[in-house]
């Protein structure tokens, strides 16, 4: 089977959390028998990726590959005659979107993955309002064609499958789970980071509304005006991202453009990692912690219920009784925690569980 994979996400971010899942696949589809692997992307003609990636002659601007001119030349102008021309059995789209624009290839199927809804859903950081609604209207339609042309529609958890089901509700016979790979930690040898207080709480994730960063901020500062056992935060993010009352608060640590061993010893350091999101499609944050064996309390509501075990402690993330009744009981908890059932909770994510999945999704399509 010939099996071609958009690997724009990499190209463009090879870091972030759709680049690394993009790599998964790539590392997964390599080992999967009989599968002969193909990558397609852009990138500007000096870009080492155009020498294992199918990529247009043109040059592509390689931060402006998600502008909707850019797409729409590639998927529309380039995609559907590369992929009759290789011969392309299974085209895999890894970006909630970017599956070709015209009529599908005779005996090619497609598969869209699909992180979240979270652009048709939920109000998200753009630059101005204008553009917000620009790209609101662009995404939506983008997302609503791949998922009409898939064949299959894989999400990485049930929360989102049910989103996806709800929006599209005549297209629920295709949708998938294929949980997201995380990888897991290793032994961590190095401190946190320069600054980094000996005992504190973890935030990863502060950028869009949806990660209810502002609101976690008041009632922990609520907390620990009253309470002086609640620890120090650190938040991986920008202050700019919050109100600007909220960004310098005692007890705060702002960390931004962190190396991976840096990220990976503040999960391992932090006494408790706190995901207090409304929405997450998967959660990738708390996996990574609970890899390491630490602890962590997320809010109700979202796919946050599924990755998080149950002795993980829950709130509404609108409540604030119960995020303060949370986050007392989290700094007084005097039991020790016993850790291997977190990293063992954590290893239905890890690559040989990630293979085992994506097998089977594949084996569905072969037959």
């Amino acid at each position: 089977m010939r099996i071609g994979l958009d690997y724009r996400p990499a190209t463009i971010a090879p870091q972030s959390g759709i680049g690394r899942q993009v790599k998964a696949l790539e590392q997964a589809l390599g080992a999967h028998d009989g599968t002969e692997l193909r990558l397609f992307s852009e990138a500007p003609l000096d870009h080492p990726q155009r020498q294992s990636a199918c990529c247009p002659p043109w040059a592509s601007p390689l931060h402006g590959l998600q502008r909707p001119q850019v797409r729409l030349r590639f998927e529309r102008g380039f995609l559907p005659g590369q992929l009759r021309e290789q011969r392309i059995d299974l085209y895999i789209a890894t970006a909630n979107m970017g599956l070709p624009l015209g009529r599908k290839p005779a005996g090619c199927r497609y598969v869209l993955v699909l992180h979240d809804l979270f652009q048709m859903t939920q109000r998200n950081a753009h630059g101005s309002r204008l553009k917000a609604l620009a790209y609101r209207a662009i995404d939506s339609l983008s997302i609503a064609w791949s998922v009409w042309i898939a064949d299959r529609v894989w999400c990485p958890s049930q929360f989102s499958c049910n989103e996806a089901a709800r929006l599209f509700p005549w297209a629920k016979a295709k949708f998938r789970v294929l949980s997201n790979w995380v990888p897991q930690a290793t032994p961590v040898t190095s401190t946190a980071p320069p600054g980094t207080p000996a005992r504190y709480w973890l935030v990863v994730g502060s950028r869009e509304p949806r990660k209810n960063v502002g609101f976690f901020l008041q009632q922990w500062q609520h907390c620990r005006q009253a309470d002086s056992e609640i620890p120090e935060l650190v938040i991986v993010g920008q202050p700019e991202d919050v109100e600007p009352h909220l960004r310098q608060l005692a007890g705060l640590h702002w960390l931004h453009g962190l190396s991976e061993e840096h990220l990976q010893a503040l999960y391992s350091h932090a006494e408790c990692l706190w995901q207090p999101s409304y929405a997450e499609g998967f959660g990738l944050p708390v996996v990574e912690a609970l890899s390491h064996g630490t602890p962590v309390a997320v809010a109700t509501g979202s796919a946050l219920d599924e990755v998080a075990p149950a002795s993980a402690r829950r709130f509404a993330p609108h409540d604030s009784q119960q995020l303060q009744a949370a986050l007392r009981e989290v700094a007084h908890d005097t039991d020790d925690t016993d850790h291997e059932p977190l990293r063992a909770w954590a290893q239905q994510f890890a690559m040989p569980a990630y293979r085992l999945r994506l097998n089977a999704l594949i084996s569905e399509l072969e037959h």
